[in-house]
């Protein structure tokens, strides 16, 4: 009897280290899907060519950090330990140009988000999302700017022209776009694409976040109004913080992850909501928003879901 040969796949063709380490760029959206990081990397690429580096060599230190420290091996295969210190190495050289001194800065951010990343995870009974990110990222803004680094400048453009969708459909592609510090039509195109190669779901989740971030943000805001962008805590008026996706990206996050955390629409939506006010909270402590509003949404979510568990344990009485 003969036997039907498969050929093999594309997949099967790639070094391993090199899915793993796509992987960790597409767990930045909670996907375990190499594609979707190789077109997460690409899309920064179309924006920024030296981010897209930073993305790179963030969950390529990260990954084999934890394969060499012998980290757990389904965790380190799915890309757990990429996705931190890829937007750490992003970070970077967001807020400062490349020299000896920032690059050195990305490596030790990138070994101290993937240590934090292993300690949360081992001692911590709730999902930590970015956390270790946010607090690495915050020690390398502050230390950068002790140390006198540059600041990032318009050196490094993007590969592409920039296009526009008008004021409502730019703020909603960019509120995608900056989770990963980019302000650009094609690279939320990318990553909504990305998104959807692995779950269309997710992706309806991301949109329908920079959405309501955005109608969030502009309620009651008029021209005059100004407030402090919240990554670079420069001052500057409330709409264009809006269109630049500032108020929105966090909230794609938070309802990608509770949805994950719960099958819902109304734990996904009250972290949406929750997550603008903080947003704008966190620069008037001198503090880059990151994804931090993602994260403590998501927690303040969660904990009211405890809460609910523990006050609610009875079932509710039947009709009569």
């Amino acid at each position: 009897m003969s036997t039907q040969q498969t050929s093999p796949s594309l997949a099967d063709s790639i070094p391993l280290p090199v899915l793993v380490a796509l992987r960790g760029v597409g767990q930045v959206f909670f996907q375990e899907n190499a594609l979707t990081g190789a077109l997460f990397v690409l899309g920064i690429a179309l924006s920024s060519p030296l981010m897209a580096v930073g993305a790179v060599i963030g969950s390529v230190l990260g990954t084999a950090m934890a394969w060499l420290l012998k980290f757990d091996q389904g965790e380190v295969l799915a890309g757990i330990y990429g996705f931190n210190a890829a937007l750490v190495g992003i970070a970077t050289f967001f807020f400062f140009q490349p020299s000896v001194t920032s690059v050195a800065l990305l490596v030790g951010g990138c070994v101290v988000a993937t240590a934090i990343t292993r300690l949360v995870r081992r001692n911590v009974p709730f999902p930590t999302y970015t956390m270790p990110f946010v607090i690495t990222t915050w020690g390398i803004f502050f230390l950068g700017g002790a140390l006198g680094l540059a600041p990032a400048g318009t050196s490094y453009g993007p590969l592409v022209p920039e296009v526009s969708l008008g004021t409502y459909g730019d703020a909603i592609a960019h509120g995608v776009s900056q989770v990963m510090f980019q302000a650009s039509i094609w690279t939320a195109i990318l990553f909504i694409a990305g998104i959807a190669v692995s779950d269309r779901r997710h992706a309806a989740w991301v949109v329908l976040g920079s959405l309501v971030g955005m109608l969030l943000a502009g309620y009651h805001v008029d021209a005059a109004a100004r407030s402090l962008d919240p990554e670079r805590l420069v001052e500057r008026a409330v709409y264009e913080n809006i269109q630049l996706g500032l108020f929105g990206y966090n909230a794609t996050l938070v309802a990608v992850a509770l949805f994950l955390w719960r099958r819902s629409v109304i734990p996904a939506l009250l972290g949406m909501l929750l997550s603008v006010p903080l947003t704008e909270l966190l620069p008037r402590f001198g503090l880059p928003a990151l994804t931090a509003p993602f994260v403590i949404a998501a927690w303040l979510v969660i904990l009211l879901g405890w809460l609910e568990a523990r006050l609610f344990r009875d079932p509710m009485p039947p009709d009569v």
